[in-house]
């Protein structure tokens, strides 16, 4: 096993154990030299990971387990019973004990369950010769070494270097004498989505943690954040997708599960399309009279769903990377609006065109009043498409401001919404054309 796996990387190790069964991958990772079990166990998904915990003896696993990274480790034991939970904690070192029930204690949204304490600080008066010697001693646990962090006597964060600016000034110049006292740091208490936007904003590999009072307590490195936005973006893709997130991966989510979180929205979306059943009987005379309006009411209704579709996916995306917040409803409207009367037009131009053809060419014949109804369809796609853009737009919005997520706004979400309005702007339409003529 050890000849097997010599001089791989322990994510190619953990790619290929976890192509094996359960059995198989248990003893491969049992079989594993111990100075790696711990790094390869860390490139695992959640759900293998759990499984593992499940099937290793108390010893292998408390080996593992204060070999962790701190940050992995939480985001491991904060997914198990808090019976298992008390369990594998008691199996690590005090030290390592101490920093795992510390992270937990963070509320779970917070930055803080993602940090880790493994760093390196410095005071100001160290010199860079000193700074080096630390790093020797101290340097071969800590999550990154691309930042030192310079801290007073109380902790509390004064700055941050480059390690690259220490390798290019002489070993006796001070760290007070590189300080510009000008740095990013994130409160413990800020949420995982505050912090994310963080990163983007400023594109750093790593960023300190600190209470609000300034004390340093730990750092996020961008590898935890990028493991955050795929989460954040699987659920959001989900649920714009019209139903509930997955809580693992697709492939290892059981059949009945899978059931589960797609009935819940399915229902409720049939539910919602009943509505449209109920609206086109409601325009049951006005259909029997002139029933060449039933003809276009696919293309009209899927012309607003699709609009809508596109307007709740371009808003939804901007609340995501931060471009929008909730103050921004009317710029939003005005824009929105101005679209969607464009793209109305563009698309009631093209159906006024085509009815037209069609008559004139003899393709179809809709009869004397093909004009009125050209116009009809016409003015009919104008405001739906309107209608469409801006419900996509502003329901992101309005969901927002009630604390649920936008991406609930889903795309079938939108498009039942706008299916069963669309059909009484259609036919009112029609009514005030076509009265004393076809209808």
């Amino acid at each position: 096993m050890k000849n097997k796996y010599f001089n791989q990387h322990p994510a190619d190790i953990a790619e290929q154990l976890s192509a094996l069964d359960n059995k198989s991958r248990n003893i491969s990772f049992f079989l594993l030299p111990n100075e790696i079990k711990a790094d390869v166990f860390s490139y695992f998904d959640l759900y293998i990971q759990q499984q593992l915990v499940k099937s290793l003896k108390d010893a292998d696993l408390a080996d593992v387990l204060n070999k962790l990274e701190p940050d992995d480790r939480t985001e491991l034991l904060e997914t198990f019973p808090d019976k298992l939970i008390k369990k594998l904690i008691n199996l690590l070192d005090e030290d390592e004990r101490k920093i795992a029930l510390n992270l937990i204690g963070y509320q779970e949204n917070s930055i803080a369950r993602l940090m880790t304490p493994m760093y390196i600080q410095v005071k100001e008066n160290y010199t860079a010769e000193q700074v080096f010697k630390h790093i020797k001693k101290h340097g071969k646990t800590a999550e990154t070494l691309n930042y030192i962090f310079i801290v007073n006597e109380q902790d509390v964060l004064i700055d941050d270097l480059k390690i690259g600016q220490l390798l290019l000034v002489d070993s006796s110049t001070l760290v007070s004498d590189l300080m510009d006292r000008n740095f990013i740091s994130i409160t413990t208490t800020t949420s995982i989505e505050e912090a994310v936007e963080i990163f983007d904003k400023y594109d750093r590999s790593a960023i300190p943690i600190t209470t609000e009072n300034g004390v340093l307590v730990g750092i996020v490195t961008s590898d935890d954040i990028i493991d955050q936005m795929k989460i954040r973006d699987t659920e959001d893709i989900q649920r714009f997708g019209g139903m509930e997130e997955l809580d693992l991966s697709y492939t290892r989510t059981p059949i009945y599960e899978l059931i589960k979180k797609r009935a819940g929205w399915l229902v409720i979306l049939f539910i919602g399309e009943m509505f449209t059943a109920s609206a086109m009987s409601y325009f049951d005379d006005e259909i029997e009279k002139a029933v060449v309006l039933a003809l276009f009411v696919p293309l009209i209704i899927s012309s607003g769903g699709n609009s809508g579709s596109q307007a709740a996916s371009l808003i939804i995306r901007a609340f995501a990377l931060g471009e929008i917040k909730l103050k921004d409803w009317y710029y939003v409207f005005k824009k929105e609006f101005l679209s969607g009367l464009a793209l109305g037009v563009i698309l009631g131009g093209i159906g006024l065109i085509r009815i037209t053809i069609w008559e004139k060419a003899g393709i179809y014949d809709y009869g004397e009043y093909w004009l009125e109804i050209a116009i009809t369809i016409s003015i009919s796609l104008v405001l739906i498409v309107l209608w469409g853009t801006l419900s996509g737009a502003l329901v992101p919005f309005a969901l927002r401001k009630i604390g649920f997520d936008p991406a609930t706004a889903s795309s079938p979400f939108v498009a039942t919404l706008v299916d069963v309005s669309g059909l009484i702007i259609y036919f009112t339409i029609a009514a005030s054309i076509l009265t004393d003529k076809l209808l």
